[in-house]
């Protein structure tokens, strides 16, 4: 397929996603309340054929991480309520990493001249810290909430890292934020929004972990020496 009819395919894919969005309201129909009240509905609707559903959402959230879409984080929610802990860990463990992989590969080879002009000092920052510390840059950033995943998938395709190596960091690095969420939606009704399950703590544990690998090869190094 020549490059630039696939591009087409790619921006009418984003743009098709993003009219449905506003057509159908879907930040609103994916909201934690409304899947709060319909949870029972759904897991009706599941149970009658489970495996369907359980692709179907998967191919779904590829798709959604593919392209940023909306809905992160209730995403992985509605996983866990509606698989239960680890259906919807793994779910999403591999529909994330398969998806922020994709959105990495698109950068790459589909939208580089646009990700090179807009986000141009981060990949420079990128880069230097991939020479200073490799695949531990990427796994810190995976453990950090704080750093948008889609803007780390986009920057990191202009690397030189290859994707099977992106691929499993990534899916390492998220699978903490992955358990946490999912379990959110297994528990969905003690929660009542997002700051519920991101703590200001939970988000520096997320960040002290990250530092260990950091810490690993300052230890290494030095007993090199």
């Amino acid at each position: 397929m020549p490059k630039k009819i696939f591009k087409i395919l790619i921006i009418l894919i984003f743009i098709s996603s993003f009219l449905s969005i506003l057509t159908f309201d879907l930040n609103q129909f994916l909201s934690l309340e409304n899947i709060k009240n319909s949870q029972n509905q759904l897991q009706s609707l599941i149970n009658e054929s489970y495996y369907f559903y359980y692709a179907v959402f998967f191919i779904i959230y590829i798709i959604v991480t593919t392209f940023a879409l909306p809905f992160a984080a209730i995403k992985t929610i509605l996983a866990g309520a509606l698989f239960g802990l680890i259906p919807g860990v793994l779910l999403t463990s591999f529909a994330s990493s398969i998806g922020s992989t994709l959105c990495f590969l698109m950068s790459r080879f589909v939208l580089r001249n646009y990700v090179e002009n807009k986000y141009r000092k981060y990949v420079e920052k990128v880069n230097s810290g991939i020479n200073k510390n490799g695949v531990f840059y990427l796994f810190f950033l995976r453990l950090s909430p704080i750093f948008p995943f889609f803007i780390i998938n986009l920057i990191f395709g202009l690397t030189k890292m290859k994707a099977i190596t992106f691929y499993i960091i990534s899916q390492i690095g998220m699978l903490i934020g992955t358990v946490v969420f999912v379990n959110a939606g297994v528990q969905l009704a003690k929660i009542n929004s997002i700051d519920d399950i991101l703590s200001f703590e939970i988000i520096i544990s997320f960040m002290l972990i990250g530092l260990v690998p950091f810490i690993i090869k300052k230890i290494i190094e030095r007993l090199k020496k």
